[in-house]
């Protein structure tokens, strides 16, 4: 087992809070990844997990027993840092049994599971070794390993991955989500880096400036995202977000923007501010516009990216600068005069000043308006 149940916890530090009241259950057998900009309070939430920092206020539940003040050594929780922090003087095969050894184990039963581990991490050739003569990336197994020798209830890993280049990155990445399937253990895992998360999370809680935005699978935080912070840290280039204004003309709903505009729904609003968000690849670039709903505009393209597959281009939008992904074509020059589009389907709407994503709520099922709906909240 390795639910962990996150209920209102706080840390406050010198009147600031670092961490403000997070709501969160971690299932057993997840790998959550705690996202968001640096300073937002991810890693401290993970050492209060780790019993390196006392909560100022709430709760922490590990398969239904409070572990809140219990000292890190008795939490059963394996944590990897950032740094690795392996013992310079003992050899990879001291370093891996290093815990076990702590707590007692027989010698046999060490050598036992160092082997297992070490197996399994593929660094079995590497055990007579010391931390100086290895990779960074074999650091980083070793430091893994020493956490999986203990069979904890749950790994958790700080930014394990910021040390390495892109490409032991990536391939490291691929290992530690292999791994994830093969244990079935539950993994909460820090990190700003939002490939990262998209790609290993079976969850991701984004976190600002202390408060949970959002928790979901990466499919929910990117297609459907809770907030305008969501929207706009997840992606790259991140999602277009425009001031905007919704209105009824004429029986159907229009938003309109600086140099943006078109029909959305058939009903009846009252005037609104907003923020339109266009997501980069949803925005196309068209000769005329054929569908009746969703949004377009006349842009000029003023940057083109050639990324090899596909290209980045820049348009300015009245006052604005909107991206589009598409794939490379080699037709689009700067100077052009374009007709930017996007489907009603790709069309994201947020209030303009709590950033809460924004639905239509249909006559049939009720009211015809523009609503926050309970199940984006972030908790």
């Amino acid at each position: 087992m390795g639910t962990i149940e996150i209920r209102s916890i706080s840390r406050v530090f010198a009147k600031n809070h670092a961490v403000n009241d997070v709501s969160l259950t971690v299932e057993d057998g997840d790998f959550l990844v705690l996202l968001g900009p640096s300073g937002c309070g991810k890693t401290t939430l993970l050492r209060m997990l780790a019993g390196l920092l006392e909560p100022t206020s709430g709760q922490i539940i590990l398969d239904g027993a409070d572990i809140t003040r219990e000292p890190s050594k008795k939490r059963d929780l394996a944590m990897v840092f950032q740094s690795y922090a392996l013992y310079p003087h003992l050899t990879v095969a001291s370093n891996l049994g290093f815990p076990l050894r702590v707590k007692g184990t027989p010698r046999a039963e060490v050598a036992t599971r160092v082997e297992e581990v070490a197996r399994m991490l593929e660094i079995d050739h590497l055990l007579a070794r010391r931390p100086k003569e290895l990779s960074g990336g074999q650091r980083q197994r070793v430091a893994v390993g020493r956490a999986l020798v203990r069979n904890p209830r749950a790994f958790l890993m700080d930014e394990p991955l910021s040390n390495l280049d892109a490409k032991l990155r990536t391939a490291t990445r691929q290992e530690l989500t292999a791994l994830h399937r093969r244990l079935g253990a539950t993994f909460v895992y820090v990190t700003h880096d939002q490939v990262e998360a998209m790609t290993m999370a079976t969850r991701i809680a984004v976190l600002n400036n202390g408060h949970l935005e959002q928790v979901g699978t990466p499919a929910d935080v990117y297609d459907r995202p809770a907030t305008a912070f969501v929207a706009g840290f997840l992606g790259s280039p991140a999602m277009n977000l425009l001031d905007a204004r919704v209105d009824t003309v004429d029986g159907t709903v229009v938003v309109e923007a600086d140099g943006i505009g078109g029909a959305l729904w058939d009903g009846d609003t009252d005037p609104t501010d907003v923020t339109l968000g266009i997501r980069p690849e949803h925005l196309r670039i068209d000769d005329r516009i054929t569908e009746t709903r969703g949004v377009h505009a006349n842009a000029t393209v003023v940057t083109v990216e050639n990324l090899g597959s596909e290209e980045i281009i820049y348009c300015t939008l009245g006052a604005r600068q909107v991206a589009v992904r598409m794939t490379r074509t080699d037709t689009i020059v700067v100077g052009q005069s374009v007709t930017l589009s996007a489907s009603l389907a790709h069309v994201h709407l947020f209030d303009r000043l709590t950033g809460v994503r924004l639905e239509w709520v249909d006559a049939a099922t009720g009211p015809s308006e523009l609503t926050a709906p309970v199940e984006f909240s972030a908790v």
